[in-house]
């Protein structure tokens, strides 16, 4: 038998704009913090100068998206490339966002385009960043900017991916860039985090807005990115679900990775506690704009997912990545069905996957047999969510190609196609060849379990 998907599924892969363009300083691009403030905090002291060199190998690499049968390919729009000074548009990055959104649109996939994943402009960086209300005016002229180009192209949007990283462990816990810590303690560090967030929370409000406003492409579909905490059930009783379905909505015990942090005030237009202290009415109906879908990132169950503050949860033994992130399948299940009991709003997922210990072999080929299982259990769950009544429109798998994993560098091997960085060449994993078939069967076969 087979696990059969709706017609029109997003069967999809992802990238971001630092992670695979690489063209560091080329046709006018300046520098955004993960260039310039990188230095001592990426493992092996790496850089993503050229990265997966995208920028000039994209028809190649759409070319090997056609081969698999994507049908939508995530991206990310850099803003230093399209904006590299205040009140400065780049016509030639603004180009290569063109040519590659009408490369996409030959090959029959549709766009995804993220405004905004993670590279923060120096420029914009050194007048306050995200701590600065003025961003959200910079913001804006660079929204208009993108979808003036680009809305004849894309009609999937999404405003922001993970403010819970970009923001909880870039100015926060030292983790991302611009790598700022914050060690107040609770409630202080709430109200510091709130005061960011609002700047965060009216971007994406007042982008909404504009894409229904100026957009050439009917309907635009809009969303965004997010990710949080999340957990499964811990038995099969009512108490275990409501268990893990307060714990995933924990703000106290989940700071900037409680998902309904941002959420409750873009979809339900009410703030949660602490943002409450300074979101006005005026601002929440800014932030609160009809939504098309829930864009959500989504790898582990934080009940399984042992760290050095939680070394105990999971078991000896337990399976994990090659970044030591928990393999927790039901996690596609439990995670859509909370968020939609909550939001109402159709689920896509924008990213899945897994680091594995991939390299290439005798034969030349590179065999990830471990990723395939990850796939195919995850997609199960998921399957097994849309069976209970959930609406899902798509899957992302994390990610096309290898990438540069922003502080863990080159190491960490999440691709469809395996990266050789001093030869830039892309070689299909034995997983990407299972998923062509699984875009071709748009299902699973239903093997014995």
């Amino acid at each position: 038998m087979m696990k059969q998907f709706p017609e029109n599924f997003l069967w999809g892969a992802a990238s971001a704009s630092f992670q695979v363009e690489g063209a560091r300083n080329e046709d006018g691009k300046t520098d955004s913090i993960w260039d310039a403030t990188g230095d001592g905090h990426i493992k092996r002291n790496l850089n993503g100068d050229v990265a997966c060199d995208h920028y000039h190998r994209y028809k190649e690499d759409i070319a090997l998206m056609k081969e698999l049968g994507l049908k939508s390919y995530r991206f990310s729009v850099s803003w230093p490339r399209v904006m590299p000074a205040r009140g400065v548009v780049n016509e030639k990055g603004l180009q290569f966002y063109r040519n590659l959104t009408e490369e996409l649109r030959q090959a029959g996939i549709e766009p995804l385009c993220t405004l905004y994943h993670w590279d923060l402009p120096m420029w914009v960086y050194n007048e306050g960043g995200w701590q600065n209300p003025q961003i959200v005016e910079e913001f804006m002229k660079y929204v208009q900017v993108v979808i003036d180009a680009l809305s004849d192209k894309v009609r999937y949007w999404m405003t922001f991916n993970e403010p819970a990283c970009f923001i909880g462990f870039g100015y926060f816990e030292g983790r991302q860039a611009p790598f700022r810590t914050n060690t107040m303690t609770t409630p202080q560090r709430f109200h510091d985090l709130a005061y960011i967030s609002k700047n965060v929370l009216l971007c994406h409000g007042k982008t909404v807005k504009m894409i229904r406003e100026r957009s050439k492409s009917p309907d635009p579909q809009i969303g965004f990115a997010f990710n949080g905490r999340n957990f499964v059930a811990y038995d099969n009783t009512d108490g275990g679900v409501e268990r893990a379905r307060n714990e995933m909505f924990d703000i106290e015990k989940g700071f900037s990775m409680a998902v309904n942090w941002w959420a409750d005030a873009m979809i339900l237009g009410k703030a949660p506690r602490y943002l409450d202290e300074i979101l006005t009415d005026d601002d929440l109906k800014i932030i609160c704009q009809p939504l098309n879908f829930f864009g959500y990132n989504i790898y582990f169950a934080n009940n399984y997912n042992a760290d050095a503050k939680n070394p105990d949860l999971g078991w000896p033994g337990m399976p994990r990545t090659q970044l030591g992130w928990a393999i927790t399948p039901e996690v596609l299940y439990w995670a859509p069905k909370f968020l939609y009991e909550r939001y109402h709003l159709p689920i896509l997922i924008t990213e899945n996957g897994m680091s594995n210990l991939d390299f290439v072999m005798r034969d030349g080929k590179v065999h990830d047999p471990q990723r395939i299982d990850y796939m195919y259990c995850y997609l199960s769950e998921l399957y097994r969510a849309m069976q209970d009544g959930i609406p899902v429109i798509g899957y992302t798998v994390w990610a096309f190609t290898d990438n540069f994993e922003w502080a863990e560098g080159c190491d960490p091997r999440f691709g469809l196609i395996y990266m050789d960085y001093r030869t830039q060449k892309r070689i299909p994993k034995d997983s990407f060849y299972w998923y062509q078939e699984v875009i071709h069967n748009n299902g699973l076969e239903d093997i014995q379990e």
